[in-house]
């Protein structure tokens, strides 16, 4: 395996495509016709550029996570890592950037969605101090299925 020099920076619009081919690699759902449009991730950028971060070795895209800020909670979005780099740190390093940047902005509560199946994930969260609250149902009403 190659020696990894890792590095978390920001992700810029210029990084779109390699985020959706690393998104694809990881087997991350997305909606590319709706909210990870590059229109839709662009607007997002311009509101939160600072949270949008991206690993790189080098100059290639290892792993993203995209954090948002309701006014209340920081919330932890779009946690993906290149399969042939997992268990290596890195989600957790992304994890730790993104609380920081959330804290800084007055954040006391972060919260992240997990699919029921995605077992590797609850896991990951739990290990990095993210309890689990089985009494919350989370429902949602879209005016599209591409949202």
């Amino acid at each position: 395996m190659e020696e990894i020099e890792l590095r978390i920076r920001q992700l810029r619009l210029g990084d779109y495509e390699a985020m959706i081919a690393l998104w694809e690699r990881a087997g991350l759902s997305h909606r590319p016709e709706g909210r990870d449009s590059r229109a839709a991730i662009a607007a997002q950028m311009e509101r939160d550029p600072e949270l949008f971060l991206g690993a790189f070795n080098r100059e290639r895209l290892l792993g993203t996570l995209i954090a948002s800020d309701d006014g209340r909670k920081g919330w932890m979005n779009r946690l993906a890592v290149d399969p042939e780099h997992r268990g290596q740190g890195i989600a957790k390093r992304l994890i730790a950037e993104a609380e920081r940047r959330l804290r800084g902005r007055g954040r006391r509560i972060i919260a992240v969605l997990v699919e029921d199946w995605n077992s590797a994930s609850l896991a990951l969260f739990q290990s990095c101090g993210y309890a689990l609250d089985r009494s919350i149902l989370y429902l949602s009403k879209r005016d599209d299925p591409a949202v």
